[in-house]
C-alpha cells in the first residue's frame, strides 16, 4: 500500500508495508482523513504517537471495511465507516480496534464523513464528560473557527447552553455567530459582535454581566490562564486540550480558592482502547443521530488529494481556515 512519509519534516506519498487486523480490530480501506494541529506537531519530532500506535500521521478517517479480525461481530467487509485512530489515517489501508468505529452518516459523503471523528469526540469528551456541562450553564470556546470549535458550537446550540468564542479574524467571528455561538471576540481587532473594546476577559465578563462563564475549553494553555480564571464564575471548569500559547503560566492560588474552580488538563490520543470505546458508544449513542436529521454537520475549509498534503499543512499552519482540511486518497 501506499502512504505519508515523513522525511526531516517532508511529506511524501510512498509504498510502506499494508497492517493486518488482530483479534477485535479491523482494516479499512481509507477514502478520506484529515489534518489536525497534532499531525503537524507529530512532523515536527514533538509529538510521538502512543506506544504501540502506527508511526504513520492521521488521527480519523472514512472508508469501507476491508478485512475483520477473530472476534469482530458487529462490523462486517464492506461498511461504510469513519474511525478515530491513534494514528495510520494517511495511508490506503488503517487498521483500529472495532470499538472505535462510527458508522457513516447516510447522508454524508466520505469526505465529509472524514471530517468528525475526531473533532466531535474532543468536544463531547471534554465539554460534556470531563466538565460535565449542565442545562442551561455558559460555556467559553477558544478557536472557536477550528475543528473542534465548530464542533463545540454546534453541540452547545444543540443543547441549549449559551457560548461564546474567541476567534482571530472578523470573517471566523461572524461564521462562528451564524453557525450558533451566542458572542465572540476577535483578538486581531479587540471587539465583540457588538464592538465592544477590550481583552476577551473583560468581553466574556460583559456578555455573562459579570457572572463569568460556567466551562471553559482551551487550546491555547500557558498565556490565556490569566485572562480565563479571572472571567471563570464560582465553581467553573477549565478544561486544557492544547498549548498553542505556551506550556508554563503563572496561576493565583488565591483566586482558584475563591472560585472553587476546577482546572482539567485532557487528552484524547493517549487515553486507553477501552476508554476511547467507551466514548465512541457515547457519541454514538448521543450524538450521531444529530447527523442523520441535519441537527449537526461537518465543517469543512477545503478538501485536498493525499499527494498534497504539503499544501494542506501549510493551510492549518497558516491559521486561516474555519473547520477542516481534508485529504481524499482515490
Amino acid at each position: 500500500m501506499k502512504a505519508i512519509q515523513i522525511d526531516d519534516q517532508k511529506l511524501s506519498w510512498a509504498d510502506t508495508e499494508a497492517p493486518k487486523p488482530g483479534p477485535g480490530e479491523v482494516a479499512i480501506r481509507v477514502r478520506a482523513t484529515a489534518i489536525n494541529r497534532a499531525d503537524l506537531a507529530q512532523r515536527a519530532g514533538v509529538y510521538p504517537p502512543p506506544p504501540g500506535a502506527s508511526e504513520i500521521l492521521g488521527l480519523e478517517c472514512a472508508g469501507e471495511i476491508q478485512q475483520v479480525g477473530e472476534g469482530v461481530t458487529e462490523w462486517k467487509i464492506g461498511d461504510p465507516v469513519c474511525a478515530l485512530l491513534s494514528g495510520g489515517g494517511y495511508a490506503e489501508t488503517v487498521v483500529c480496534p472495532a470499538g472505535h468505529l462510527l458508522p457513516k452518516p447516510e447522508n454524508l459523503s466520505f469526505e465529509q464523513a472524514a471530517a468528525l471523528p475526531e473533532v466531535f469526540a474532543t468536544a463531547w469528551l471534554n465539554i460534556f464528560q470531563e466538565a460535565a456541562l449542565q442545562p442551561n450553564e455558559s460555556v467559553l470556546l477558544h478557536a472557536g473557527a477550528s475543528g473542534v470549535g465548530t464542533a463545540a458550537i454546534q453541540l452547545c446550540r444543540y443543547f441549549g447552553n449559551p457560548c461564546f468564542v474567541t476567534v482571530g479574524g472578523q470573517q471566523k467571528l461572524d461564521y462562528c455567530v451564524e453557525l450558533g455561538a451566542d458572542a465572540g471576540f476577535d483578538r486581531h481587532s479587540n471587539s465583540t459582535v457588538d464592538q465592544n473594546q477590550g481583552s476577551f476577559a473583560s468581553a466574556v465578563k460583559e456578555w455573562r454581566n459579570g457572572k463569568g462563564v460556567d466551562v471553559i475549553l482551551d487550546p491555547v494553555g500557558g498565556n490565556y490562564l490569566a485572562g480565563n480564571m479571572s472571567c471563570m464564575a464560582v465553581n467553573a471548569r477549565l478544561v486544557l486540550i492544547g498549548l498553542m500559547g505556551g506550556a508554563n503560566a503563572d496561576i493565583s492560588l488565591g483566586l482558584l480558592m475563591v472560585k472553587r474552580f476546577k482546572l482539567i488538563g485532557s487528552t484524547l490520543r493517549s487515553r486507553t482502547d477501552q476508554q476511547k470505546t467507551q466514548l465512541i458508544q457515547s457519541l454514538r449513542e448521543n450524538v450521531w443521530p444529530l447527523f442523520d436529521s441535519d441537527e449537526l454537520k461537518p465543517i469543512i475549509e477545503t478538501t485536498m488529494q493525499i499527494t498534497e498534503a504539503e499544501q494542506g499543512f501549510a493551510l492549518v499552519e497558516s491559521n486561516q481556515t474555519i473547520g477542516k482540511v481534508i485529504l481524499t486518497i482515490p
